[in-house]
């Protein structure tokens, strides 16, 4: 079954440029992770527009999947998730950017919170809205980044204790992220596993006993059981990329493919130019082809020199000089392909095309950059 979001002209979306995304493979990919949380229940990931994927379709596909629990990043996206009618808890842990947090209330989000000035704000939203606010307590263990430090968590702690007592919050987790996960036997893993253990014995201790515990991401989840306490947060591994550069990829199966299709395709000669600063020349008489695709869509600019190979009427050929902003050439040699003809430039690999994470490692890049790159305005179609 395929359903088509972002365009209204279906023509245009399955002979132009278009994200492609396996619903079966992210609930299949889900279900795995539920598999290797061995009883710990997983919070699905899906900040930044699910990966590129399309934040509502993948919450749905990975709740099917077996997760019982949302995370993002921002409380807009987790707005929208209650709009689209998805009642599951949703944590929103950074709610930073012009976060509403009246509506968070009132809509039964759950939100992250780092300092005792942030938590007032949302104390006095509660307050407002009559109903208290559950509350994710962050504490840095590690990272460096957000979360209250070791010398400030006890006062993020009193702050949480006396708006509970007061009945505007109710403390629902203790969380922090950490650092070198995919870097399994990294030392500073037992150091902030040990640290995360310290700060929430405090919070007991002083009266503020949240009933979800939660350090894990994808890569702990599968090679640190020890983290994993009352819940993890699955995010890269749902979409099929493993989280670590070793250990095979856990029977995860990458969920998108980019396409495109060949707008134009010309013979031109030998020593000929291609494309901005004619650093590139066709070696013999070739064939071009121009694809409707480049960095405005999500293919880095830096693809066109550095060798990669995009699949073309189900061959692969060598990008031609730089990546256009949207318009990128092939050198596709003597082959011939006619306009319409599809072009994938990532995939699972079915087809021989490149993978996510090929292509990512060719570029020196994470893969999860590439996605973020991917405009969410950007065709998506769902297949299931």
């Amino acid at each position: 079954m395929h359903s088509i979001i972002g365009r209204t002209e279906m023509t245009d979306v399955a002979h132009g440029t278009h994200a492609r995304i396996d619903l079966a493979a992210i609930s299949a990919n889900t279900s795995v992770l539920v598999s290797a949380a061995a009883g710990t229940p997983v919070m699905a990931v899906v900040k930044s527009n699910a990966y590129g994927h399309g934040l509502v379709p993948s919450a749905r596909a990975m709740l099917d999947g077996g997760a019982s629990r949302l995370g993002m990043a921002q409380v807009e996206d987790a707005l929208t998730l209650r709009q689209a009618g998805v009642d599951v808890p949703i944590l929103a842990w950074l709610p930073w950017r012009q976060a509403d947090y009246d509506a968070a209330v009132l809509a039964d989000v759950e939100l992250g919170v780092e300092a005792p000035w942030r938590l007032a704000l949302m104390a006095e939203a509660a307050e407002r809205n009559g109903r208290p606010v559950r509350v994710h307590l962050e504490v840095d263990t590690g990272l460096s980044r957000g979360g209250a430090t070791r010398d400030d968590w006890p006062q993020l702690v009193d702050a949480a204790r006396r708006a509970q007592a007061a009945g505007h919050v109710t403390v629902t987790g203790v969380f922090s992220h950490f650092a070198c996960a995919d870097d399994p036997g990294h030392p500073s893993i037992a150091a902030q596993i040990s640290a995360f253990d310290d700060a929430v014995r405090y919070a007991a201790a002083s009266g503020v006993e949240p009933e979800l515990r939660h350090l894990a991401s994808s890569a702990a989840l599968l090679t640190v059981p020890e983290s994993r306490y009352d819940l993890v947060r699955a995010g890269l591994a749902l979409y099929g990329l493993s989280p670590l550069e070793t250990g095979g990829d856990f029977g995860l199966r990458p969920a998108m493919s980019l396409r495109s299709t060949v707008a134009v395709a010309k013979r031109i000669p030998a020593g000929t130019g291609v494309m901005y600063g004619l650093k590139y020349q066709v070696a013999s008489d070739s064939t071009i082809v121009v694809v409707p695709v480049g960095y405005a869509d999500g293919l880095p600019r830096a693809a066109g020199t550095a060798g990669v190979e995009l699949l073309v009427a189900g061959r692969r050929h060598r990008i031609a000089g730089v990546v256009g902003m949207e318009q990128t050439v092939l050198d596709v040699g003597q082959d011939l392909p006619s306009p319409g003809e599809e072009v994938v430039l990532f995939g699972p690999g079915d087809e021989g095309e490149l993978t996510l994470a090929e292509l990512a490692r060719q570029l020196g890049l994470l893969p999860a950059e590439i996605l973020a790159r991917i405009p969410a305005a950007l065709p998506r179609v769902y297949v299931s």
